[in-house]
């Protein structure tokens, strides 16, 4: 197992030069922000037109209430 110590010096080290790098006030997602949205939203249009196919092919007949008596057939 590498050694903790060495690789939180490391990043340590680092941080102070990605800071310096972009304006705190300017931050915006970017072209990488708006991939990862895209990606999501296609994935959750697909999913959704998934279901609504798969929820049109289920076949469900309720089972008649078990308390309630059957309404008298006409003519009897």
């Amino acid at each position: 197992m590498p050694d903790m110590s060495a690789t939180h010096a490391a990043l340590v080290q680092l941080v102070p030069l990605a800071g310096d790098t972009f304006d705190k006030n300017k931050v915006t997602p970017g072209l990488l922000g708006f991939i990862v949205f895209a990606a999501l939203a296609l994935g959750t249009w697909g999913l959704m037109k998934s279901m609504s196919r798969h929820m049109g092919r289920v076949d469900f007949e309720e089972a008649p209430d078990p308390t309630t008596t059957p309404d008298p057939k006409p003519g009897q």
